[in-house]
């Protein structure tokens, strides 16, 4: 817990608007922000952590940028959203002690940087779950309904002029979907499909009862329910234990003509699979917004699949998501200062 009179020097190491660098600073006194909006890049759109990639630092700029970077108490955001500059960041700053990662599923970065186990047990990392929540929840609904509602076949049918005989869609109400991974993101989802009349089936790694669930399992139970399910929506982190989580033989034993919604991460599901079972009919649509690898290649088969809505990582992004995981710190920025636990903290051993 801070001493009283102690400062906390909080750099920020990704793009932020000035007024939120302002909101940072508003939370105590004793918080010291520390930005040169000289050494970030210009962002592109909001959320847009990375920046312009034809931006750079000069060399006297990278200089000046690393020297800040390594008088961090908190640092904002992981530099340049690169692990190798976060593993120099932590090498080079022993009074780091706590990152905040712009991504829900931040903890996959910090994995990524193979710090040591002095270091994890030093710093303190925690990521932006709960910013997006809302957001991929309407975004994984917006997918059950294009499924549903036959949305490739009607934009094929307005390209061609052709009117055809009507459309008999699927329902949504009276059917049942399942949640992999409840979280912030899946319980959201829950939420919606609740409302919407469905039944709602999770699987999470350790079974309780979750709010607008009607049925709880274990993840290792996933190929025991997928059957039952008119639709599979996956929120689940990549990790080394959710990779290729939804192969071949799981989506062989789901419902034929099932519905895939993807807004966790692309490693969850094996896309060659998902790709043979789109052309089968054994997946009748699928609305992704990750993938496997991130930009999409120009060569894939999703690309020109006609079951398949294809999404450039964007399903969480909209003008106020700055904002809220700007909340987000501030709110641990409170915790912190009165020596209470941080919230989303990363798990090590999990890795999110």
């Amino acid at each position: 817990m801070p001493e009283q009179n102690t400062r906390v020097r909080v750099v920020i190491a990704t793009p932020l608007a000035a007024e939120l660098c302002d909101r940072v600073a508003a939370v105590d006194p004793r918080v010291e922000v520390v930005v040169d909006q000289e050494l970030l890049p210009p962002m592109r759109h909001p959320a847009d952590f990375s920046g312009d990639p034809s931006w750079s630092r000069t060399e006297a700029q990278q200089a000046r940028f690393d020297a800040m970077l390594d008088t961090a108490d908190v640092l904002y955001g992981i530099p340049d959203v690169q692990p190798a500059a976060l593993t120099r960041t932590v090498d080079a700053n022993p009074g780091l002690r706590w990152v905040m990662t712009m991504a829900a599923g931040g903890g996959s970065q910090v994995m990524a940087a193979n710090l040591s186990a002095e270091a994890h047990q030093r710093i303190v990392f925690t990521t932006s779950a709960g910013a997006h929540g809302i957001p991929l929840a309407e975004w994984a609904v917006f997918g059950l309904f294009c499924g549903c509602k036959e949305l490739p076949r009607l934009q094929r049918q307005q390209q061609a002029h052709e009117w055809p005989t009507r459309i008999v869609g699927r329902p949504i109400e009276g059917s049942t979907v399942l949640i992999a991974g409840l979280g912030g993101i899946g319980q959201q989802v829950a939420k919606r499909c609740k409302a919407l009349g469905m039944t709602v089936l999770g699987v999470k790694r350790q079974v309780s009862d979750v709010e607008n669930v009607d049925e709880v399992h274990a993840l290792d139970d996933l190929d025991q329910i997928v059957g039952r399910a008119d639709h599979i929506v996956l929120t689940l982190p990549g990790t080394p234990q959710t990779e290729k989580l939804v192969d071949a033989h799981l989506l062989a034993l789901a419902k034929p003509g099932v519905t895939v919604v993807n807004v966790g991460r692309g490693t969850v599901i094996d896309q060659d699979a998902l790709v043979d079972a789109l052309r089968t009919g054994q997946v009748g649509f699928a609305a992704l917004d990750v993938f496997e690898r991130e930009p999409l290649e120009n060569d894939s088969p999703l690309w020109d699949l006609d079951n398949v809505l294809v999404s450039p990582h964007s399903g969480g992004l909209d003008a106020k998501e700055d904002a809220r995981i700007c909340d987000i710190l501030c709110e641990n920025l409170r915790r912190h200062l009165a020596g209470r636990p941080l919230n989303n903290v990363v798990d090590p051993g999990q890795g999110y």
